[in-house]
């Protein structure tokens, strides 16, 4: 295997949180367990609809006899208290400082006051933007919640790029107009490439920011396979 290095331009960076500068795995499975279990509910059903949508949707989906709002509430609330587990991804501190406050926002299907749990349990700093659950009316993978991101940080769609590591969060920042750069960190590049992904890399550490004239430029180690399934672009 061969590492290439390509150069994106943008103005604005958009950044999934878990998955993509959290691993909350173990505190999201802990949780979804409890409440399977509640519910004599299928676990391995549950989090295969979970990853990347809100918790109120996965309800819906996994359990349409229960009141999902209520459920959600509960839920959420318990996991706002409990962090254990949760820990940055190596790379997401160093990508961060790279971008001011003006040129990054995180997007994610959390609540407000349990994505800041986490990001304060991680030493990870709060975004001037951030965009959660409680912010859209449709979640991913409908495009709203990148375009408020956009919208928010006052920068065109067309000149963000999105970091996601979940199918659901690659159709919502595709529809929004944007580029996707994807992690490999929770599905395969095969499966991030057929969702829509522009460029898949297997780790955060991977990307790196410098600052150009009007915007940024994100330079992207790739190891490239003889295969070809890594797709620079």
């Amino acid at each position: 295997m061969t590492q290439t290095i390509n150069q994106l331009e943008c103005d604005a960076v958009l950044f999934d949180l878990d998955g993509v500068l959290i691993d909350s795995t173990s505190c999201i499975v802990r949780h979804w367990k409890a409440w399977a279990d509640q519910h004599s509910l299928d676990l391995d059903k549950i989090m295969q609809a979970a990853h990347g949508i809100r918790t109120i949707e996965t309800m819906q989906l996994v359990a349409p006899h229960l009141d999902a709002e209520k459920e959600a509430e509960q839920f959420t609330a318990r996991e706002i208290l409990d962090t254990a587990g949760v820990v940055a991804i190596e790379g997401a501190c160093q990508i961060l400082q790279a971008l001011p406050q003006n040129a990054w926002a995180i997007v994610t299907s959390a609540s407000s006051e349990l994505a800041k749990a986490r990001l304060l349990q991680t030493n990870l700093t709060v975004p001037k933007i951030l965009v959660t659950a409680d912010d859209v009316k449709q979640g991913k993978p409908a495009p709203e919640p990148y375009l408020i991101g956009a919208e928010r940080l006052g920068i065109a769609a067309d000149r963000c790029i999105v970091i996601e590591d979940a199918p659901a969060g690659i159709k919502a920042g595709k529809k929004a107009g944007m580029r996707v750069i994807a992690t490999s960190a929770t599905h395969t590049q095969k499966e991030l490439y057929e969702q829509g992904a522009d460029i898949v890399v297997d780790q955060l550490a991977n990307l790196h920011i410098k600052e150009t004239v009007g915007g940024y430029r994100l330079a992207i180690q790739i190891k490239q396979n003889p295969s070809g399934s890594n797709r620079p672009i």
